[in-house]
């Protein structure tokens, strides 16, 4: 009986934790649902700093080649935008809109960015309302819950997508003034409503190339973008925890049902 309590209690506490997270993890990266796969930040990192740094691998972990591609390539990333945004505050920023603004306000194509690397490394200042140390102090505030939106608008194997990935963050690391704080007004948008955004429906492609990913990205066997001739550039160091890339475990994929089944099955051992 005293396991069987025990062994509930686990299992109370792991449902919330993967009803709560809905991403696929392998060796401290997360996959999305396009080619670009997310090495900075950890879902849930509290952020903070001089900037706001995401790194992203945009070839899929060398799947796919980088640019230039040709028009007719089957295969491509045509752009890729971020955005800082959150129903809380009421707030959606431009990190990048594929456009550069004076004085880096909002960020150029990051496509185009760190020629030869695979690995896009994109560092924004910190619009001037999130200054500060902690969580909000009063509900007017503009600190606290955020979401990393990552849109890509790519082409696999011929066919066009448009996908929206978030990843929730939380601004309450202190921030200090830089010089460099862009008026958040400068880079503010209007917030749609979930159902304006319809991610469920932009995102019925599904995760892609997590490991066992059968999918073969088909692609021209040569272009003159790099050295080399592969299109992949240079080869990317090992993540490791102190870069906040997670811990190099092997694949999670925190996914509700799928987790509560495995857990069902995990606490029978210690029952029967």
């Amino acid at each position: 009986m005293v396991a069987l309590f025990y062994s509930a209690s686990f299992l109370s506490i792991l449902v919330s934790r993967a009803a709560a997270l809905d991403f696929t993890i392998s060796n401290g990266q997360i996959f999305t649902p396009g080619f670009a796969v997310l090495d900075a930040p950890q879902p849930g990192t509290p952020l903070g700093g001089d900037t706001i740094e995401v790194a992203l691998d945009v070839t899929a972990n060398g799947k796919l080649k980088l640019p230039p591609y040709g028009d007719d390539s089957p295969s491509r990333i045509n752009n890729i935008t971020i955005f800082l945004y959150s129903y809380d505050t009421g707030r959606n920023f431009t990190i990048t809109n594929g456009t550069a603004s004076t004085n880096d306000v909002s960020l150029g194509d990051i496509m185009q960015s760190e020629r030869g690397s695979t690995v896009k490394h994109v560092k924004w200042n910190w619009p001037a309302c999130l200054i500060g140390d902690g969580k909000p102090t009063n509900a007017g505030g503009d600190r606290g819950a955020y979401n990393i939106s990552i849109r890509q608008n790519f082409r696999l194997n011929g066919e066009d997508h448009y996908t929206i990935f978030d990843v929730p963050v939380s601004v309450t690391n202190k921030i200090e003034f830089t010089g460099n704080n862009p008026p958040c007004d400068s880079v503010n948008n209007p917030l749609l409503t979930p159902e304006e955004i319809d991610a469920e429906s932009a995102n019925s492609i599904g995760i892609l190339f997590a490991p066992g990913d059968s999918i073969v990205v088909q692609q021209p066997s040569s272009t003159d973008n790099d050295d080399d001739n592969d299109g992949i550039g240079p080869g990317k160091p090992e993540a490791n925890p102190s870069d906040g890339l997670g811990s190099g475990a092997s694949i999670v994929e925190w996914r509700p049902a799928r987790c509560l089944i495995s857990i069902i099955l995990i606490i029978s051992l210690f029952v029967l």
